[in-house]
């Protein structure tokens, strides 16, 4: 890809005021004795990278995906069976003796006190991301070839597939999942974990991460790539006659979800010690769309502020077992009244389409 653009001033201060907003949220969850909040706030952090990704894709290259969810459980997937799965009896074997070697695989105890063996947390996290975007890579080079539905129709059998292999595969876990996923090691004294004591260090890895992938994302679309993808979603043969490579950035574009979404789904299993195929199913991909929606295509910080409320609210239980139908419902109602995000609706324009049509030709049978 080429070259991004410098940091704009502007920029770093919108990712200063972010940074302010999530340590005054820490400090005041934890002066009302209230930091258990924290754990769903993580969790949202972590969902909201796959958001951004789609928001990307959808608000700036103009493609439609739903198969976010799908590259999520790919991520998620392969580092917990990689952390998962014990390589004791093949100990004495040239490759697994090579690879303890250099630290690769990890001598560790597992949730039942048994002394295992299995890949460490960082090569499990780049096979993750490696095999996310393979994926990705040679499924867009033909899929992002259509437009519209067609597209949303390919993107939605990705999504399908993936959830059938976790169900139906035994070795991960099938309709259960993996669990006794441990957790991931970010620094030294620093790891990805669902531990009680850790709550406000993961909080606060959640919001770095984030910070640093919007500070990123925002960069991208100021820079030259930006410009391209914008053409592109204006008007893709006008740009392909202007001697924009469209193909090159659609597909990469498309990659650059996917690893958001896989990376988000490798560090959402370490926190949550666990996954299952449900992180792969098509209603995950259907609320990562409604929450762009809401967000609006075209902006990230809009984007990120509604993945965080809608993603925190769910995860609360505050929608119960409606929980799909209120994403689906808000889905509907933005395309409706608000398709440019809730932040740009139109008033008027929305009781316009709420008054009867007049003048309609009466039957007059």
């Amino acid at each position: 890809m080429p070259r991004l653009g410098p940091m704009r001033p502007a920029l770093l201060r919108q990712v200063a005021i972010f940074v302010a907003v999530f340590v005054t949220m820490e400090l005041l969850a934890v002066a009302g004795e209230k930091s258990f909040l924290l754990t769903q706030v993580t969790m949202s952090a972590y969902y909201t990278l796959v958001v951004l990704g789609l928001s990307l894709l959808m608000g700036y290259a103009g493609q439609i995906s739903l198969g976010q969810a799908g590259f999520f459980a790919v991520g998620g997937y392969t580092s917990a069976l990689l952390t998962t799965w014990d390589l004791s009896a093949q100990r004495s074997v040239g490759w697994v003796a090579g690879a303890a070697r250099v630290g690769l695989l990890i001598t560790r105890t597992d949730a039942f006190g048994a002394q295992v063996l299995t890949v460490h947390p960082w090569p499990a996290l780049v096979c993750a991301l490696v095999l996310t975007m393979t994926v990705a890579f040679v499924v867009g080079i033909p899929v992002l070839k259509l437009k519209g539905h067609y597209l949303a129709m390919a993107t939605l059998g990705l999504g399908t597939i993936v959830y059938s292999i976790a169900v139906g595969t035994a070795r991960l876990g099938a309709a259960d999942g993996i669990s006794g996923v441990p957790p991931f090691p970010f620094l030294p004294g620093i790891g990805v974990g669902g531990s009680t004591g850790a709550r406000i260090v993961n909080y606060y890895v959640a919001c770095g991460i984030l910070a640093a992938v919007m500070l990123l994302l925002q960069n991208l679309v100021h820079s030259r790539v930006g410009r391209a993808l914008r053409a592109i979603h204006g008007a893709e043969d006008a740009a392909s006659a202007m001697g924009v490579d469209t193909p090159y950035f659609k597909v990469r574009t498309f990659v650059l979800g996917a690893a958001l979404a896989g990376l988000a789904g490798v560090l959402l299993t370490h926190f949550n010690g666990a996954i299952g195929p449900s992180e792969a199913s098509i209603m995950k991909s259907v609320k990562y769309l409604a929450i762009v929606a809401v967000g609006g295509m075209g902006s990230l910080w809009g984007t990120l502020a509604a993945s965080m409320v809608l993603n925190f609210l769910s995860l609360r239980g505050y929608f119960g077992t409606l929980d799909d139908a209120v994403f689906g419902a808000i889905l509907i109602v933005v395309m409706l009244f608000a398709p440019q995000g809730i932040l740009a609706i139109d008033l008027r324009r929305a009781l316009r389409l709420l008054r009867p049509v007049r003048g309609a030709p009466v039957d007059p049978r």
